[in-house]
């Protein structure tokens, strides 16, 4: 479908790059933003949308969502107001040769639905020893470089990692969690995988971790981003390199803002993460984090299936189905903490487009139309039938939500997720 000359009238519009909450007309021509409030001479839209009663912000931008099934996990995200995502390089294969990068590219574009943002592997295979071809990936279409779950346990390796990167301006993505430390840990190391005999990873785990890579960063100057970060420590420790000055930027899992490790009950699969569930106190931490700014949301999407979750705690895959959830948990958050809706949307839309580079994230006028419509007063069960992912499993199935997307443009095509 090509792209229409839209007129978007009688919502709110939102718009946290611009500073823009109110009462104002969008209007789009040629695939771009054509004017706020006021049509431009001249305009005839050939479509009008009548937004009364629900909010139009720029799309959501995810910062990490694994592509299991492709085509439907892409309809998941239009289906949750996301029109822009970046896609970690631990697909199979892994994402470290440019070919792999390009077909990958080639087929959202043929596809043409959400955005797709590979990040390139930091290392051939991911095996943690020899540097991938960041260059040729970068020409492929690579935005960034991560070892998404895998370690790089020698840190000579990640020093010349980060030495490449910072000649070349490249961002490189950690999740920051020691492997030995961690190792055959499969909840947070507290009283409940005590009480539960669960073999526990400490929140040291994550700061070692975060303390390794932010020494690297200053050693070398790369860009980095510390992705899904867990606890009130690593948190700190980002906080405290930003006021340094350090460029460094962040993201906390949506989850981790609403869950703790109170919530695997009696053995509960369904809230198995990596990196795990921590304590109260921690999620407290990382609500006011990112609040403040300090860190972008991501809905940390990782399909799994039911042979993959009806297991034991501890053999159980690790991860939920999320993109489709990212905005209601948002707007769930940002209701419970009192977080003016802008500041809220800015965390799941510019911030992250801005930490990944991307011209995504924002209603000026010029910018692709990338645009999210949804009514937040709208409810709705979380429940199987209601996911379009290929993974139904979430520790929100049974819950009450409020907000969902109505509509999602991307480039000012206006799609359909069932289409």
């Amino acid at each position: 479908m090509r792209a229409q000359r839209i007129h978007i009238r009688n919502g709110r519009l939102i718009d946290p790059q611009q500073g823009i909450d109110g009462a104002h007309d969008l209007y789009i021509a040629e695939g771009r933003i054509a004017a706020v409030g006021t049509a431009p001479d001249g305009f005839a839209a050939e479509r009008t949308i009548d937004a009364g009663g629900h909010i139009v912000c720029p799309g959501l931008v995810d910062l990490s969502a694994r592509l299991g099934g492709f085509e439907s996990e892409l309809r998941a995200a239009l289906a949750g107001g996301v029109t822009a995502l970046a896609c970690p390089p631990d697909m199979r294969p892994p994402l470290d040769e440019p070919g792999l990068v390009e077909r990958l590219v080639r087929r959202s574009e043929t596809l043409g639905l959400a955005r797709v943002y590979p990040i390139g592997a930091l290392t051939l295979q991911l095996s943690g020893e020899k540097l991938a071809e960041m260059n040729s990936l970068t020409r492929a279409g690579c935005i960034a470089f991560s070892q998404g779950k895998h370690p790089v346990t020698d840190t000579q390796v990640l020093l010349r990692a980060m030495q490449y990167a910072a000649t070349f301006g490249y961002t490189v993505r950690l999740q920051p969690q020691d492997p030995h430390l961690a190792r055959d840990g499969v909840a947070h190391d507290g009283e409940v995988a005590s009480r539960l005999g669960l073999t526990g990873i400490p929140v040291c785990a994550e700061t070692v971790a975060i303390a390794t890579a932010l020494a690297l960063a200053r050693a070398t100057g790369a860009r980095l981003h510390l992705a899904r970060l867990s606890s009130a420590a690593g948190i700190a420790l980002v906080r405290e390199a930003q006021r340094g000055g350090l460029a460094v930027t962040c993201d906390v899992a949506i989850h981790h803002l609403h869950l703790s490790d109170m919530d695997i009950g009696f053995f509960d699969s369904h809230a198995r993460f990596d990196p795990p569930l921590r304590a109260a106190s921690d999620r407290s931490a990382l609500r006011a984090a990112v609040a403040e700014g300090v860190a972008a949301l991501c809905s940390d999407h990782t399909p799994v299936d039911e042979d993959g979750k009806q297991l034991p705690f501890g053999e159980a895959q690790p991860g939920a189905t999320g993109v489709e959830l990212l905005l209601p948990l948002v707007l769930k958050w940002a209701a419970e903490d009192r977080v003016p809706l802008v500041e809220a949307l800015a965390r799941v839309t510019c911030d992250p487009a801005r930490m990944l580079g991307i011209p995504a994230g924002s209603l000026a006028v010029g910018a692709v139309a990338d645009v999210c419509i949804f009514d937040p007063l709208a409810t709705w069960r979380v429940t199987g039938d209601a996911l379009r992912s290929q993974g139904k499993n979430t520790p929100f199935l049974g819950w009450e939500l409020s907000g969902r997307a109505c509509l999602a443009l991307v480039g000012g095509r206006i799609l359909d997720p069932d289409d």
